[in-house]
């Protein structure tokens, strides 16, 4: 161990602690931040643990293949991820405007590492060092594992690993997988002959034996041209992503066939308490304090996350994808261990800003049967309805906080990541949700309805609009009975795949029905391995294999985006543009259902009262008691998402369909 605790970072570092060569040289596209949260941290902390030197080579100059040689050859090999999150959404909103500002850079600057960080690492390391071995990990290989659709190009492009030049790609949670490569490696085994390890994905010889049964094969000739062809294969990928039930599954490029095993099994407790339990310092390298320290610390310094997987399967996040959909969580005694690290940070004033995960109110699978046969490969758990053999049990979760509420110095717990509040509604015992109200809410909740229409809804794979209509009213019901003020912040989502302007209309018309004026709203950002990336690409429903209307010009996204807050003056034009085409002019005027005025009317006279001076307006747009926060404050949308680990285990934030630059605080 160095001086600060740190792995090295630098060639004196490494020098410092009388290293030869390191066994392996980590390139990642973030700063090094040695926090659980970081995929990078946790990865090089688990090959630690089990002897292994790890060097970080944390956002090298691309532009010439010297930063690879930084270290010299490693040993064993190269681990290469571009970061907590793919670096096309790092670099990019979903307009495609450049952002300005990155997250898990130093100072937050931009322009560290380079669009498609993977494919030009690796090619950099290839020219360095010739035949090294290249394992691939973290969220954007593992999200662009198979041929994909990228948004960016707008068109399919190859897997990564084909375009990269690596190895061997890793793809889910990475600590048992690169365990097991790097075991191989010390062993003699020839990078090459490595096929047989569950979790990853490699490239073969045309005809080459594969080691598991296989699901199915696709060519990639077609499924770059042929739409349904696509959407038929990301459903049978989707249905094998399980590691009970999982196949193995193939496809042909030219003469070469690349073969994704089967998932590796999720972590147990025991392995989970043992990877939180590992050294780690817990925020950047102070190497970077010079530069303004890694903004990305923020939000994840005093939380702690409990879970990892989530059987909501909301369509538009990757998390089914990558970590899965099979929950597991850590043991209370863990959890409140690494609380009581937090609380002696000399930083630490009394509040505990997360104990979450993908999903916070998630500890167990969502029934038993998933123990035994895996997660069901043809529906969901809790959408449209609640599965009739999902179990709901939140006694665990409230010991969790309980105990972590009785440390020393510990003021206040609060619960910031998504609350699956369908889940939470399931549950007959009222004893979380009267805690949650009580206990864990730092003045507002936010929860994510995203849209109102059923239609809508169905495509997102999200409960239907009634569901959070019933939680807000039993939350406000609660609220008040405490004698608190808090509220409510809706997470809401247009152009979603199935979203018609009808339906942004119809949305629109909730909105202001139930006083809300989102300050941002997110437009639905398509993303690679997602189900509605494919629906935004083919206008099919994998999963269902039905058609699906698409907003996919500019235009029709500026008018579902505008209808959503149509309260601006600036959308004005843009809102009666949107209702005309919808065929509702009855709500342009001045009635108080109307969601914007007629041309011209934007100024029209106040009345006066009896004295002859102007009355003030009463609008039924006036927020509720409880509900008057919410329009004022900032969506989440355009804000990037939490890191909850990720890199080469990539444990991903939720919602890499959702998500930007910074992370947040709440994942659902």
């Amino acid at each position: 161990m160095s001086e600060n605790g740190f792995l090295p970072l630098t060639r004196a570092q490494m020098d410092a602690r009388g290293w030869d060569a390191p066994d392996f040289v980590y390139v990642t596209g973030d700063a090094y931040v040695d926090h659980p949260s970081f995929g990078v941290a946790i990865i090089s902390r688990v090959l630690e643990a089990a002897g292994y030197r790890v060097a970080i080579l944390s956002q090298p100059d691309y532009k010439s293949a010297d930063a690879f040689r930084t270290f010299g050859r490693p040993r064993l090999g190269f681990l290469v991820t571009a970061g907590n999150i793919d670096s096309m959404v790092a670099h990019y909103t979903a307009a495609k405007k450049k952002r300005s500002k990155d997250y898990y850079s130093p100072g937050g600057v931009a322009g560290k590492r380079p669009d498609r960080a993977v494919i030009v690492y690796c090619n950099r390391i290839r020219e360095a060092y010739g035949d090294v071995p290249i394992i691939l990990g973290g969220l954007e290989a593992s999200l662009r594992r198979f041929a994909h659709y990228d948004y960016w190009d707008n068109r399919v492009r190859r897997s990564v690993l084909v375009d990269a030049r690596a190895d061997i790609l890793t793809y889910g949670m990475g600590e048992n997988i690169l365990l097991r490569i790097a075991e191989l490696l010390q062993k003699g085994v020839p990078v090459r002959k490595i096929r047989d390890v569950r979790g990853t994905v490699f490239l073969a010889a045309r005809g080459d034996t594969v080691h598991y049964p296989v699901a199915a094969e696709f060519d990639f000739n077609r499924l770059k041209t042929e739409k349904r062809y696509y959407a038929e294969a990301f459903g049978v990928q989707y249905r094998n992503q399980d590691a009970i039930s999982g196949k193995a599954l193939v496809e042909y490029y030219d003469d070469k066939m690349l073969v994704q095993n089967p998932p590796m099994p999720p972590l147990e407790r025991a392995e989970l308490d043992r990877v939180y339990a590992l050294p780690y310092q817990r925020t950047y390298h102070p190497d970077y304090e010079k530069e303004g320290g890694v903004p990305a610390i923020e939000e994840v310094q005093f939380s702690l996350t409990h879970n990892r997987g989530c059987f909501g399967a909301c369509n538009f996040c990757a998390l089914a994808f990558h970590q899965g959909r099979t929950v597991r969580s850590r043991s209370i005694d863990s959890v409140v261990a690494e609380a009581k690290k937090i609380t002696e940070m000399p930083t630490f004033k009394g509040y505990i800003h997360d104990v979450g995960g993908p999903t916070a109110n998630f500890r167990y699978p969502a029934c038993d049967k998933q123990l035994k046969s895996g997660v069901c490969t043809h529906r969901k758990c809790l959408a449209p309805k609640p599965c009739p053999n999902l179990k709901v049990d939140h006694r665990e979760y409230i010991q969790l906080l309980e105990a972590i509420e009785a440390l020393p110095r510990v003021k206040k717990v609060f619960i910031r990541s998504g609350i699956r509040f369908d889940y939470l509604l399931a549950d007959p015992d009222e004893s979380f949700f009267k805690k949650l109200v009580r206990d864990h809410v730092s003045g507002q909740l936010k929860v994510a309805p995203e849209h109102c229409s059923p239609r809508v809804l169905d495509a997102m794979g999200k409960p239907h609009f009634e569901v959070y209509e019933k939680f807000r009213k039993r939350y406000f019901e609660l609220t008040k009975s405490i004698g608190k003020e808090q509220y409510l912040v809706p997470y809401l989502m247009s152009s979603h795949p199935g979203c018609e302007l009808r339906d942004a209309v119809a949305l629109s018309e909730c909105l202001k029905r139930d006083h809300y004026a989102p300050e941002q709203v997110q437009d639905f950002y398509p993303t690679p391995g997602t189900a509605s990336t494919v629906m935004y690409y083919t206008g099919i429903d994998p999963l269902s294999m039905k058609n699906v209307f698409v907003a996919d010009t500019p235009e029709e996204k500026q008018l579902q985006r505008a209808l959503l807050q149509c309260n601006r003056p600036e959308n004005a034009t843009l809102v009666r543009r949107a209702l005309r085409a919808a065929g509702r002019e009855d709500l342009i005027g001045f009635g108080p259902n109307c969601l914007v005025r007629p041309e011209g009317g934007e100024h029209r006279p106040k009345p006066k009262d009896a004295r002859g001076g102007e009355k003030a307006a009463k609008t039924k747009n006036t927020p509720k008691r409880g509900e008057k926060n919410a329009a004022r404050t900032p969506s989440r949308r355009e804000k990037p998402t939490k890191p909850r680990g990720g890199a080469a285990t990539g444990k991903k934030s939720g919602a890499q369909g959702r998500a930007t630059g910074k992370p947040q605080k709440y994942k659902k």
